[in-house]
């Protein structure tokens, strides 16, 4: 497997910190950016590695060399004048025909670059974008997905936004599959090009193009609060310990009544609105080690009382309240059976016994699978017996919440929490207490 770095970024925003070199040998804890990304790509056994640098300096041939000393083979494409984000493939489609990683040289990243690559594959991707929601999607360029993760469109942040949306954006990441090489083929010279635009945005729709949605970490460090920033993440381990390949541990929360205000079933998106505390305490787990992932029975879909696209509606709705005050989640998931029939509307082919309603933990074996997920490092929290019972059938750490539901105790009113608290707030204080955080 090839990478391809774009290692030529000047770091203007960075001459403070930096002075002239170049933004990918900007040292963090003691080693470039670039150094970092190359490590990352050795341990997943990518040792392929073509960087594209400025004709104004040397400094990064003059560290890695032929790579050699870092396990890998690397090699260099000179320009001359910037080409953008893309320009570059023209040289690259002269010399390979193979699928490749794409590589902002600026971002600060520990990935599992074979899951990447397997999910690429698995939907027989032409383009496949790294996507993560961030603690700011009001002014960044969203990607709209379907479930399945095929991309619909880019949302960009100079485009009004008068409806609610989801928090996925753009890491800066690609695989890309080496048809797309051809492009280049009928080239007599290369041209500046931006891969996003001149070649992301056209494919959408005519081939398929997907979104990966990963937990790891992704940063940029092209501004001084976002160099030390991550440069406080390095230094604590929060980057490394972010690698699929290594088990995660989650923060699950239950919907209505612990992140949004408890009360009649929530059936149109006017209906939600975000408890006081909520926002605060999801961007408190954000920048813990754990994930923050919503698991929540949805009996409004099989009971007829909503549809999917007003329950999409509604999440998303969720995810801009809290991106407007600086928080997300990592994923989503929900059960829209029910098993009792009888109700006026109601979907039969919904009405079932499934392995997904709580508390049963089928949605949260979907967590673990897509994110390693270990249990016995993790907690449920929700403000019904019914949560208790679901995490403690996972085997993860229990809280009930008391200022949810009136009746926590109504079902499997026998399960026994780990701790009680009256809010979100209080439960996620509790937990990091609990780590020294």
């Amino acid at each position: 497997m090839l990478a391809f770095i774009q290692a030529g970024g000047a770091g203007t925003r960075l001459k403070e910190i930096t002075g002239d070199l170049p933004k990918p040998m900007v040292p963090i804890c003691g080693k470039p950016i670039l150094l970092h990304q190359v490590e990352s790509l050795i341990r997943s056994d990518v040792k392929d590695i073509v960087m594209v640098v400025s004709a104004s300096s040397t400094v990064v041939q003059d560290f890695f060399g032929d790579g050699s000393k870092f396990g890998a083979k690397i090699s260099y494409i000179v320009e001359n004048q910037p080409l953008g984000t893309a320009g570059a493939l023209y040289y690259l489609a002269k010399q390979r025909d193979e699928d490749f990683f794409l590589v902002m040289g600026d971002l600060m990243l520990d990935v599992d670059w074979q899951r990447f690559y397997a999910f690429h594959k698995k939907h027989r991707s032409f383009l496949t974008a790294f996507a993560h929601p961030n603690s700011h999607p009001y002014d960044s360029d969203l990607l709209v997905s379907s479930k399945e993760g095929k991309l619909l469109r880019v949302l960009s942040k100079k485009e009004p936004r008068d409806d609610y949306y989801n928090n996925l954006t753009n890491a800066g990441l690609y695989v890309v599959s080496k048809e797309i090489l051809e492009t280049f083929q009928g080239m007599d010279e290369p041209i500046k090009m931006d891969f996003e635009k001149d070649l992301v945005a056209p494919s959408i729709g005519a081939v398929p193009v997907y979104c990966y949605r990963s937990t790891e970490y992704v940063k940029d460090c092209g501004t001084p609060d976002r160099y030390y920033s991550v440069s406080r993440d390095l230094e604590k381990g929060v980057v490394a310990s972010k690698n699929l390949s290594h088990p995660q541990k989650c923060i699950f929360l239950d919907r209505d009544g612990t992140i949004n205000k408890f009360g009649n079933f929530v059936t149109k998106a006017e209906m939600l609105e975000l408890l006081p505390w909520a926002g605060k305490a999801i961007a408190k787990i954000n920048t813990s080690g754990y994930l923050a992932i919503v698991v929540t029975n949805q009996p409004v879909i099989a009971r007829g009382e909503t549809d999917f696209a007003e329950l999409s509606q509604i999440h998303m709705k969720m995810e801009t309240l809290l991106g407007q005050e600086g928080a997300y989640i990592d994923d989503l998931f929900y059960c829209p059976h029910h098993p009792d029939k009888g109700f006026p509307g109601e979907r039969p082919e919904y009405k079932i016994v499934c392995e997904c309603r709580k508390p049963k933990i089928g949605m949260l074996l979907e967590a673990k699978n897509k994110y390693n997920i270990d249990f016995a490092a993790s907690w449920m929290i929700g403000d019904t017996c019914q949560d208790v019972q679901t995490g403690i059938n996972a085997g993860c750490k229990t809280i009930l919440l008391t200022g949810g539901d009136p009746h926590p105790y109504a079902k499997y009113g026998d399960a026994k929490p780990d701790y009680v608290c009256e809010n979100l707030e209080q439960a996620v204080n509790y937990i990091l207490s609990q780590e020294g955080e």
